[in-house]
């Protein structure tokens, strides 16, 4: 049985591919950039415990959106 904690790693990780991708993709995150991140997930992903890496992974997650969109993104209109 999967719980709440594993759903939202799961989430973290998946954010993570999409917001690294859309950085990419529109131009928003260089070479560089891309491969600091990526160099900052394997870190994580395979340096430390188990327990650790969905809040590592999600501070991640905060940073590419403040890089991808330029700020935070508003949840109400």
């Amino acid at each position: 049985m999967i719980g709440s904690p594993a759903i939202a790693a799961w989430i973290a990780q998946m954010a993570f591919w999409v917001l690294l991708t859309l950085g990419v993709f529109y131009a928003e995150l260089g070479r560089r950039s891309a491969a600091v991140f990526l160099a900052l997930w394997a870190l994580g992903y395979f340096g430390l415990p188990g327990v650790i890496i969905p809040p590592y992974i999600a501070l991640l997650d905060i940073a590419l959106v403040w890089l991808v969109f330029k700020g935070d993104v508003r949840l109400t209109g």
